[in-house]
């Protein structure tokens, strides 16, 4: 007698659903995200894999060719997600991998627009977020276990009975979910983040908040060694020649930036800016900042 095949594993029966509240929440990044090289810098596609290794930490990240590895612009959608999440899961109620929201409440929050194009790149980055594969070691109890996952399990449009779109719903990784939920590992950054458009600069906000923080003497690495972490695909000379020019710009939000040379080593020193009190204080009540400069 031929055996049958044991039924499908439905994710989404398994979890609560998790609706998503618009509202101008404080942007919150993943502290692993912030750290290691998951995401490609690039504008145009990427198929080549990073496969990163310091110490015991390692990475291997691989994309399909239809749709290529998923950005650093992409990974907006999972600094929305953890936004929402510890938002609420900080005012008691409850929270799931499964979240329903509508493009327009992602757009908005990211500061994209919301005409037909940013919808169906908005598509597009899902896609990338969904097909792209990730294998790490990082919180794995035993350094060699490996963990695989997409950083989207699986997401779809909802329509009503006349066709209409309604809004999406996706499933978050449990690596992921685990992180921000449970272990807290978040951090707030600064909402001038979405407007910064360079992959690198993104990427380098990303670095330079979760290792410089609000230390008064900042902070400093090797050039060569944010070369490695970047994960980037260009060589060690262009890299360093487009963080001097980032320097030269100062875009960072919060942060002033400084070439250091010492001992035959390019470094690179940032260190947070004074933080008006007043400012902070408005920051803390969710109000916005009054611009008290002379005319």
């Amino acid at each position: 007698m031929p055996r049958t095949a044991p039924p499908a594993f439905d994710e989404r029966r398994q979890l609560e659903l998790f609706r998503s509240v618009p509202g101008d929440l404080a942007p919150r990044d993943a502290q692993d995200l912030m750290t290691w090289p998951f995401f490609s810098l690039a504008k145009s596609k990427r198929t080549a894999p990073i496969d990163f290794r310091m110490g015991e930490t390692w990475i291997s990240v691989e994309a399909v060719p239809e749709h290529g590895m998923a950005t650093i612009w992409d990974a907006d959608v999972l600094i929305w997600a953890a936004s929402q999440i510890v938002e609420a899961r900080d005012a008691g109620r409850p929270t799931s991998r499964l979240m329903a929201t509508t493009p327009h409440e992602i757009l908005t929050y990211v500061g994209r627009g919301t005409g037909r194009d940013n919808y169906d790149r908005l598509k597009c980055a899902l896609d990338r977020l969904q097909s792209t594969t990730v294998a790490t070691s990082i919180r794995q109890q035993h350094q060699r276990r490996r963990h695989r996952f997409s950083w989207i399990n699986e997401w779809q449009e909802r329509l009503d009975a006349s066709g209409r779109p309604l809004g999406i719903e996706l499933i978050l990784p449990d690596w992921f979910y685990a992180g921000i939920h449970e272990r807290g590992l978040v951090l707030t950054i600064d909402r001038a983040y979405f407007d910064l458009t360079g992959g690198l600069e993104r990427w380098l906000y990303r670095i330079v908040r979760k290792h410089g923080g609000r230390q008064s003497g900042g902070w400093s690495f090797d050039v060569s060694h944010l070369h490695l972490k970047s994960g980037a695909l260009s060589p060690l000379k262009r890299f360093a020649f487009e963080l001097r020019a980032i320097v030269r710009r100062q875009p960072l939000p919060g942060y002033t930036l400084a070439i250091e040379h010492a001992f035959g080593r390019e470094r690179l020193r940032f260190a947070p800016l004074p933080v008006d009190p007043l400012d902070a204080a408005m920051r803390r009540l969710k109000l916005k900042s009054v611009d008290n400069q002379p005319c």
